[in-house]
């Protein structure tokens, strides 16, 4: 029986692995994304304040 449990482990532990850092690199991926678009945001707030526009409207 304990050879039974012992294989089901490491049949599991692959997919577990490949799943965590296939989430890990998804979840820097957007992170990465969202703090670029809040930098291009201000970036595009302070070139329209130094070009005389009226602040972007927020959707």
């Amino acid at each position: 029986m304990d050879s039974w449990w012992l294989n089901a482990v490491w049949s599991l532990t692959p997919t577990v692995l490949i799943g965590l850092f296939f989430w890990m690199v998804l979840r820097l991926i957007l992170r990465a994304d969202r703090t670029e678009r809040r930098v291009y945001q201000r970036i595009e707030d302070e070139e329209r304040e130094r070009a005389g526009l009226p602040a972007r409207e927020e959707p």
